[in-house]
């Protein structure tokens, strides 16, 4: 039997990669990391400024206990890095998570957002509030536009975490602990020989016992069959806008959701950042879909005139539309737009990871974590049987 070079190769180090390998090297196992870039970056789906966070995931209750688990853990890495407390890796500025339309309800019969996510926090026993739209207008003013009927979800254990900060702390700690990193190289196939993984990249050939891919918009490519067919990326267009003069924002200001009547009439943001003077928001499309290739990676003034008047206008006040800057990222996006995490089922010892439709940074720190236990235990004390492939069989 040969020897492996590696316990374990992790191919892609954005969000959940950077995770699993930190959490790998603390664990003692001999790890190696490659990434197509220099993380953090922002070529792929892991960087923008900020990310929202919040513990009671409307999304689904598989979540809740993972995004929990996360915001410990980002807690845990400033205390290791005695990061200061004026550039924390997680803000706990509180999240408002809303419904403003004349409509309320998902598409479709399906349930309403915020309401899942209220069922949710009283699940869980998560502490929150519920606001109706004058409490809402009251409390923070440049929600005035929001509708009259409009519901609100307040939970002040949530707000924001800094992507790029997270990922070069748990990368720079991984390294510490011995990891390897291999950086600004692709890796090009992944197969079984004999009872190894074999890895080639541009430059090298790597053997490992076990492989994590987290290779997000590169990963169906990578991986072939389900994945070419499972998979999809989905161009997204971050904004930010110059606040107005007098600033109407309070001091202490969420994150935010506001669901309307469709994924058209959505969106979220932050905010504002001390002395910045802008704020960022942001909407989601899944109705285009693009390669790594034919990405658009510019953001149009026309993009930004339609993002300002049909959606910061009608829920947001205080804001100009002198754009400050823009970004672009992609989501890879599956059919039901939950994650996969499972073995390959056709690669022996491959484990892929992510595919996180949007709402995947909340969540890495506790996946890398759960995927190390996996790894090393042989099981994660959170449950992850939620996002395996065999749904997808039905």
């Amino acid at each position: 039997m040969q020897t492996p070079e590696f316990d374990v190769v992790v191919v892609g180090l954005g969000a959940m990669g950077a995770a699993t390998l930190y959490q790998l090297a603390k664990r003692g196992v001999k790890v190696a990391g490659i990434d197509r870039f220099a993380p953090p970056h922002d070529q792929g789906s892991s960087h923008g400024d900020t990310r929202i966070t919040r513990q009671a995931v409307g999304e689904g209750a598989a979540y809740v206990p993972l995004a929990i688990r996360a915001q410990q853990i980002w807690r845990e890495l400033e205390a290791q890095l005695d990061v200061p407390t004026e550039q924390p890796l997680f803000e706990q500025c509180g999240v408002l998570v809303m419904t403003s339309s004349a409509t309320p309800g998902g598409q479709d019969g399906t349930p309403d957002f915020t309401e899942n996510t209220l069922a949710l926090a009283r699940q869980f026993g998560i502490e929150h509030e519920v606001l109706d739209a004058a409490q809402i207008r009251q409390r923070f003013p440049q929600f005035a536009p929001i509708h009259d009927s409009a519901l609100g979800y307040f939970e002040p254990g949530g707000g924001y975490v800094r992507p790029e900060r997270c990922i070069d702390a748990q990368l720079s700690l991984a390294r510490q602990l011995g990891a390897t990193l291999i950086t600004d190289e692709t890796v090009l196939g992944i197969k079984n020989e004999q009872d190894l993984v074999q890895i080639t990249s541009q430059h090298r050939r790597i053997s490992a016992a076990k492989v994590v891919v987290c290779a997000g918009m590169w990963s169906s490519q990578l991986l072939g069959a389900p994945f070419d067919k499972l998979l999809r990326v989905c161009r997204q267009t971050l904004y930010w806008y110059q606040l107005a003069e007098p600033v109407i924002f309070p001091e202490h200001s969420p994150s935010f959701i506001v669901h309307g009547a469709s994924d058209e009439q959505t969106c979220y943001g932050f905010p504002p950042i001390p002395g910045e003077g802008s704020m960022k928001i942001a909407t989601e499309q899944y109705s285009e879909t693009s390669t790594p290739e034919s990405l658009d990676r510019q953001v149009s003034a026309a993009q930004s005139e339609a993002m300002y008047r049909d959606l910061v206008l009608a829920n947001i006040a205080g804001v100009t539309p002198q754009l400050v800057k823009s970004a672009v990222c992609a989501y890879t996006v599956t059919p039901d737009s939950h994650f996969i995490i499972d073995e390959h089922p056709r690669l022996a010892n491959v484990t892929v990871v992510s595919a996180c439709s949007g709402h995947g940074f909340k969540h890495s720190a506790a996946i890398g974590e759960a995927l190390a236990q996996q790894l090393v235990d042989g099981r994660s004390e959170i449950d992850l049987s939620a996002f395996s492939l065999a749904r997808f069989d039905h």
